[in-house]
């Protein structure tokens, strides 16, 4: 096999990175499926639309599981 040269190579690298972006683009919009597809089971016709982003925004900034210990620890709505 010949060696290759560096725009060759760099030419490999590109079309493997876009591969990968491409992929990883994937997985990310089939998570997003799936936890869409729980977002129907939830009443979130209680919240406006932008209380629901802000929610998911928050929590997503500071992780699930800090933003899940915060809210537990606060009282019930009434």
């Amino acid at each position: 096999m010949p060696k290759m040269t560096e725009r060759d190579r760099l030419a490999d690298l590109e079309a493997r990175q876009r591969k990968m972006n491409d992929e990883l683009e994937s997985a990310r919009r089939s998570l997003r499926g799936k936890y869409a597809a729980m977002i129907a089971d939830l009443p979130v016709e209680k919240l406006t639309e932008r209380d629901f982003r802000e929610l998911l925004t928050q929590a997503i900034r500071v992780g699930g599981n800090v933003a899940l210990t915060a809210i537990k620890g606060l009282p019930a709505a009434t």
